[in-house]
Parts: C-alpha cells; sequence; structure tokens
C-alpha cells in the first residue's frame, strides 16, 4: 500500500525565488527602470511605478537589502543606538517602562515602509569606551542614518565623533545648536499642559519631581511648570525636588515634599517610576488619591492604567518622534536638514487620580 504525505500537497520541486527579472519581465521593463522604482530612485513617471509596484504585488518579489547595499553606495539601514548599562539595567528590573518598545513601533515600521530596515544597538556610551563602540558599530553596519537619544543626544564626545562621520544623525530630546538633526517632544509644552489641569481643578499648591540635570528635558519640563504657575499667579517656592527618574528616588522626593508645613495638594512625576513611588508614599501617610492629592505622570507606560486609581498621564510620542526621525535620515541626501529644532508634541491622558483641590485648601 502506498503510503501517503499525511495529506499535504505533493513537495514537488522547490518554488523558484522570485527576482529583479522576474519583476521586469512580468511589468515589461528594464531592470534598470525596476530598479529605481524600488529605491525610490527619480524619473520615473508614476503611471510606470504603479506598473512595477503591480508586478512586484503579484510576484510577491521582497528586494533584497544586499543586493540593494551592493547596487549603490546606500546601505538601506538606520542605526538606533541606547546606552548599554542603563537599558539593561531597565529590562532586568521589569518595571514595566515601554521606551525601547515605542522607539521600534515607530521607527521600525517607518523604516520598512520606505525599504529600509532600523537596527537596535547598545553601545557603551562612557567616556572610555564610547570612540571604541559606536567606531564598530558604525564600521560593521555602515548605516545611512543614526538615531541618538537622550542623554547621549548631547554628549559632544558623541556627537562630534558621528558628525566625524559623516552619517546623518537625529538627536532626540536635544536643542542644541550643532550637527545632527535635533528633534524634542515638547517637554515645556507638556508640563505646563499637566499644571494647567490642576489649576483648573482648582488646586494651588502644586509640587513637581524632576528628573536629573543630564537629561536637559528635565530642566524643560521645570521651564514649563515654572510658566504655568507664573501665569495664575502662583508660587514655586520650595515645590521643586530632584530625582533620577528612579523608584527610590521618587520616594524620597514625594515624603521631602509633603513633610512640608504647606504640602502640595496636587504633585506632577516627571516619570512613571517616581510617580508610582508618590502614590505608595500618599498610601503609607493615609492620602487617597484624587481625594487628598491629585497625582500626574510622565511617560504613560502601560502600567499606570492598571494602578489603582489608574493615573493622569502626559503621552510622550516616542513612536511618532522616533518616526519622523527616521523620515528625515532617509531624506537627508535630497533635503537640507531644518533649520530650528523638530517638535513632536504629546498630549495629556487624563484617568482618575486627578480631581478638583479640596474646599479646605489642602
Amino acid at each position: 500500500m502506498a503510503v501517503g504525505n499525511g495529506g499535504l500537497a505533493p513537495t514537488g520541486r522547490r518554488r523558484q525565488s522570485v527576482t529583479i527579472k522576474h519583476v521586469a519581465a512580468d511589468a515589461g521593463v528594464s531592470l534598470q527602470t525596476v530598479s529605481r522604482v524600488i529605491n525610490n530612485g527619480p524619473n520615473v513617471r508614476p503611471a510606470m511605478k504603479e506598473r512595477v509596484q503591480a508586478s512586484i504585488d503579484k510576484l510577491g518579489y521582497v528586494p533584497s537589502i544586499a543586493a540593494q547595499r551592493m547596487s549603490g553606495s546606500r546601505s538601506y539601514l538606520i542605526l538606533a543606538i541606547n546606552d548599554r548599562d542603563r537599558t539593561i539595567a531597565d529590562w532586568r528590573a521589569r518595571e514595566g517602562r515601554d521606551w525601547i518598545d515605542q522607539m521600534l513601533l515607530g521607527g521600525m515600521l517607518t523604516a520598512a515602509e520606505r525599504g529600509y530596515r532600523m537596527i537596535f544597538e547598545l553601545v557603551d556610551t562612557h567616556s572610555d569606551h564610547v570612540e571604541r563602540e559606536l567606531g564598530a558599530a558604525i564600521a560593521a553596519l555602515r548605516p545611512d542614518g543614526i538615531i541618538v537619544t537622550p542623554p547621549h543626544s548631547e554628549n559632544l564626545q558623541i556627537t562630534d565623533l558621528l558628525a566625524e562621520s559623516g552619517i546623518p544623525f537625529a538627536r532626540i530630546g536635544s536643542k542644541e545648536e550643532g550637527p545632527g538633526i535635533a528633534i524634542t517632544m515638547g517637554d515645556e509644552y507638556l508640563a505646563a499642559l499637566a499644571t494647567d489641569h490642576l489649576i483648573e481643578l482648582g488646586h494651588k499648591r502644586i509640587g513637581l519631581i524632576a528628573g536629573p540635570d543630564e537629561y536637559s528635558l528635565a530642566g524643560w519640563r521645570i521651564d514649563g511648570w515654572c510658566e504655568a504657575m507664573g501665569r495664575a499667579g502662583l508660587s514655586v517656592d520650595g515645590l521643586c525636588v530632584k530625582g533620577d527618574f528612579g523608584f527610590e528616588s521618587g520616594i524620597a522626593a514625594a515624603n521631602s515634599l509633603l513633610d512640608r508645613p504647606d504640602p502640595p495638594t496636587a504633585i506632577i512625576a516627571s516619570n512613571d517610576q517616581m510617580a508610582l513611588a508618590t502614590l505608595q508614599v500618599a498610601r503609607e501617610r493615609g492620602l487617597a488619591v484624587p481625594e487628598d492629592m491629585s497625582l500626574i505622570s510622565f511617560d504613560n507606560s502601560p502600567v499606570v492604567r492598571f494602578t489603582d486609581p489608574p493615573l493622569t498621564a502626559v503621552e510622550q510620542p516616542i513612536a511618532a518622534t522616533v518616526s519622523r526621525a527616521v523620515e528625515m535620515l532617509i531624506d537627508a541626501r535630497t533635503h537640507a536638514p531644518p533649520a530650528e529644532p523638530v517638535q513632536i508634541q504629546g498630549e495629556l491622558v487624563v484617568r482618575r487620580s486627578t480631581g478638583p483641590a479640596r474646599v479646605d485648601g489642602r
């Protein structure tokens, strides 16, 4: 009796891989025309581009990045770098931070839409190793563009090294003059937006737990908070305490603010970890949120939706920012970099951790 193959279709001859030659033959055009369409080259009529794209879709052709790299000076790779020690510490802590996830979401999807790939690389950005580490990554990958994240986006050793390489790069979280494309997420605006929300709820003593000085965005958030408080004629004296974006520093900062003779009725924490710490301190002191104290966080990572109560939070547009950085780096060959920093604006997501100030002034 013949032995079957479990209901599977006959294996037969292995399906031949679709190449650029098959696309050219199907579309009735030259190999050069297909190549220009794939690489978004100039001088291709819209009708011809549609014709070639129809053949690509019909045949299921996937351009080879290796072949693309051999055909010209482009590598079709965008390199995003993050600090090795900080990133690994965040991953091991498993505390719900999603900065990297959002970077990959925005960058990888946009790169793929443009026929590129985004590679994420962890680099030891300490001064003793940065030149070797970053130089090795650039030499190995030969990227068409590089994305640098804070606080390294304002590290002169890093930005000078990138400028010398001649590779276009984007500095996220930077407004400093210098080489590269400066991109911010509107931190002053977002801090002011959060403060205005609390002022509209009747709060007059609004504390801020700021980030460390090595991050310029920490200072921008202080500026936005101060500006909003000033517009409302409210004092900020003694209401700002700095942390290091870690949970324990948030505990210390929240206790410092709430130990004041006239403690704040609302607190804005500059990231989710310090906001979670503040929520814990409030509970330990018998303070109900938001009945006794309102609380707003920056970041809006997934964890703040599941606290009790869910936290009102500033949504940082990380994915949109990295997406825009990828677009500008890909276009850098044909477009001059913007003269001013590019700002990608986020929003305030209101949940149940903010409410009216108590009528007794607390």
